[in-house]
């Protein structure tokens, strides 16, 4: 039991120097890399959902409604 308690002991004397080596960067590396990122995400994700949004009302919707129209279409 001491051993592990030894050996958690170290490991997050480990990560915390880690993080605060992190902390301590004043580069603004991270951020600028970190918002394009995210900005490239959030216009990609919408030309996604804009075509998706195509897709399904011009082809999907209209051929959807005829098949359900002719599956209760009891007289022919």
């Amino acid at each position: 039991m001491r051993k592990w308690v030894k050996s958690t002991n170290k490991n997050s004397y480990r990560i915390l120097a880690k993080l605060s080596v992190l902390l301590s960067d004043k580069r603004g590396e991270n951020y600028v890399d970190t918002a394009v990122k995210i900005l490239i995400a959030i216009v990609l994700g919408a030309l996604l959902l804009a075509g998706l949004y195509a897709l399904f009302g011009d082809v999907v919707m209209p051929t959807l409604t005829e098949r359900i129209q002719d599956m209760f279409n009891y007289a022919g």
